[in-house]
């Protein structure tokens, strides 16, 4: 401690001799000399230790001005000497220029250090704000100077660099090449060019871009390099770059783009992930299929076992989580071939009031349940909205491959309600994420400012409304027009080669989805309306493409089911078993009783029947959560007890989902399509 105070002190000895009166001098001298560390000496010795001491910093202060002048004198040589080219002298003057920009931080370090120890000693030791704040300054004038320091660090590698290919010019000159030598120079000049034309100096570009902040990292070099004993610190920095990024936050970063676009690489994490989750999800799903549950249970146990709750193998979590998202993409396709446009127009109004009027319950039970309990309304709604949601590859799943028998002319298919509410749901999942962050700002917000936030949110349901009018209309153009031409031309080329069937009907499910984020609604609503509008040609092209796109919707979505098991922690469930089996039955009976209640109401006489297999269907929270529950958990809606209610409460209502889809299907469907739907 008494070296650090000494440390402070001669950073603070400059601003006393050279911007201060001789009054404030000796006045400040007295704090000085409290934290000089030979208490023992007298008062006049240490005020003279002082003086001393700012002398000699005021010399090298005058010091480093004689030697900017000299530095200027030697730029004005440099650019008039005749001798030298162009390019020459360039480089020469920014070496000096180089030089004096370390001249002139050095000094500015020296000043900032005096305003945070003049800062410090204004400031109350009690003060947490005030030392918080202080400490904040300082990380950001630490933060500048080492970005400042790395820019001189690379410019200088330059002039380093620039020295060796001046050398090697000149030896060059003074010898003969042969003709390969020369062969051989002439690619190296070529691809200095390359590099020079593909690099895109994205830290210069972005450095000074607003909201851009600067972090203290810790990087980790691979397990591979640092188990070489003959590598060198230089090898590593010009290796691969595969090296991981921690910041103070303990988030951790790979590598998405190289300085050097030249060299193929390969993030070895992840094909180590995705081996891992496919060599253990087998077993897991083979054990569950033993027993009478879904796969898609095994494959969440697999990434439970994976995951950070369990063994913790899985690096790239982030990164198997976005591929698990294109299960969900094709899932929703297939579930899209399966559902007739026919159909959907006899259930329109059903799966368009149906939804509205449960999620209208759910936030009422919500917001009463809330003031009972003094929780913010806010909260409330977004918990409320939260749990409404229902899981729709979940219950793809349930649906696939089931038989729909034949109905008379005025009964309702059950799968159609059912897979036109989830879709309902869909858009008002892309609805929510759309309103959150006006809900956020709107919790934050003063009674003045609600009407206002009230407005905000009118005007973006207006908003989405209008982009859901645009892609029906968007759809009925397609399918007049164009659906039919697009895939016969597909049929056609793809006649022994089922690579173009695959890649054109893929290219059209992005297609769909990337038009459906564009217009603010959820990708997955695109990626259904991608399915109804191919399943409009006929039986035939629906049986052709289903058969094409099975084999990669199953593998890509026990990716998705094992991402979900990433995020299910059995340690807390178990210490909080009681509370979760509670909560997680409340809201399945919850959600199974206004389902049947609202189905009762809109649902046609001679289908009343199937309101208790719909319901059945909906009672389980969707697998959405997870991604809302994060987002409000970093908005600061939610607090992180609550988001791990919300996750354990999601996983426990769809593992219960099953046995309540399957006692349905017992109790209402007759037996030959009972064995087809379990």
């Amino acid at each position: 401690m008494k070296v650090l105070d000494e440390s402070l002190l001669w950073v603070l000895l400059p601003f006393f001799h050279l911007i201060a009166s001789a009054a404030e001098h000796e006045e400040v001298a007295k704090h000085a000399i409290k934290l000089h560390r030979g208490k023992g000496a007298t008062a006049t010795q240490r005020k003279q230790w002082v003086l001393d001491s700012c002398r000699r910093l005021t010399g090298l202060l005058r010091q480093k001005n004689v030697v900017l002048n000299k530095l200027k004198s030697a730029i004005r040589a440099v650019e008039k000497d005749a001798t030298l080219s162009g390019e020459e002298k360039l480089f020469q003057v920014h070496t000096f220029e180089i030089f004096q920009k370390e001249l002139n931080e050095s000094e500015n370090s020296v000043f900032q250090a005096i305003h945070g120890l003049q800062r410090a000693l204004q400031g109350d030791y009690r003060d947490v704000v005030n030392m918080k704040e202080s400490s904040k300054q300082r990380l950001e004038a630490l933060r500048e100077a080492a970005i400042k320091e790395e820019t001189e660090y690379v410019e200088l590698l330059a002039a380093e660099k620039h020295q060796v290919e001046a050398l090697k010019n000149m030896q060059h000159q003074n010898k003969s090449l042969s003709m390969l030598d020369e062969i051989l120079e002439d690619v190296r000049k070529a691809a200095d060019r390359l590099e020079e034309e593909i690099e895109e100096h994205a830290f210069d570009d972005n450095k000074s871009v607003k909201g851009v902040n600067f972090e203290a990292v810790l990087r980790v070099e691979e397990e591979e390099a640092s188990s070489k004993q003959n590598i060198t610190k230089r090898e590593v920095e010009d290796g691969l770059g595969l090296s991981m990024l921690i910041d103070s936050q303990n988030n951790q970063y790979i590598l998405t783009k190289p300085r050097d676009s030249t060299i193929p690489r390969a993030d070895h994490h992840f094909i180590k992930d995705i081996v891992t989750i496919g060599m253990l999800s087998l077993p897991c799903g083979w054990l569950c299929t033993t027993i009478g549950l879904p796969t898609m249970f095994g494959y969440i146990i697999c990434g439970v076992l994976l995951g950070p709750s369990g063994l913790n193998s899985i690096k790239s979590i982030v990164q198997v989580e976005t591929l698990g998202e294109f299960g969900v993409f094709f899932t929703l396709f297939l579930v899209g071939l399966e559902f007739s446009p026919e159909k959907l127009r006899k259930v329109w109004r059903i799966s368009l009031q149906g939804p509205c009027y449960m999620t209208l319950l759910m936030i009422a039970f919500g917001l009463w349940w809330g003031h009972l309990l003094r929780i913010r309304p806010t909260q409330s709604v977004f918990i409320s909205t939260c749990l409404s949601l229902s899981s729709t590859p979940l219950v793809s799943r349930f649906l696939m491959g089931s038989a729909r028998g034949d109905k008379e002319a005025g009964d309702i298919d059950y799968s159609t309600v059912l897979l036109g509410m989830l879709v309902m749901q869909d858009v008002q999942l892309g609805l929510f994420i759309a309103v959150m962050p006006t809900l956020i700002q709107a919790g934050a917000s003063t009674s003045s400012s609600v009407i206002m936030e009230a407005l905000r949110i009118l005007f973006l349901i207006g908003q989405t409304l209008f982009s859901l009018a645009a892609i029906f209309l968007l759809c009925l153009i397609i399918k007049t027009y164009l659906i039919g031409p697009y895939y016969r031309k597909l049929h056609v080329e793809s006649k022994g080669n089922k690579e173009i069937l695959i890649l054109g009907v893929s290219a059209f499910i992005f297609l769909m989805l990337t038009v459906t984020e564009l217009l603010d609604v959820s990708m997955e609503l695109g990626c259904f309306l991608a399915g109804a509008l191919v399943s409009s040609q006929g039986h035939m092209v629906t049986e052709e493409i289903m058969a094409s796109i099975e084999p990669i919707r199953d593998f890509l979505a026990i990716i998705f089911f094992t991402s979900i098991g990433l995020h299910v922690f059995p340690t807390f469930v178990i210490y909080e078993l009681t509370v979760l089996v509670f909560l997680t039955l409340s809201v399945v009976v919850m959600k199974f009783v206004l389902a049947v209640l609202v189905l009762s109401l809109i649902l046609p006489r001679s289908s009343q029947y199937i309101k208790w297999i719909v319901s059945a269907g909906l009672a389980q929270v969707s697998e959405f959560s997870f991604v809302l529950g994060s987002r409000a958990r970093r908005a600061g809606i939610i607090s992180r007890e609550v988001y791990l209610l919300i996750l354990s409460v999601t996983t426990l209502s769809l593992l219960l989902a099953p046995v309540l889809w399957k006692a349905a299907i017992t109790k209402c469907v007759p037996r030959p399509e009972r064995r087809s739907s379990l």
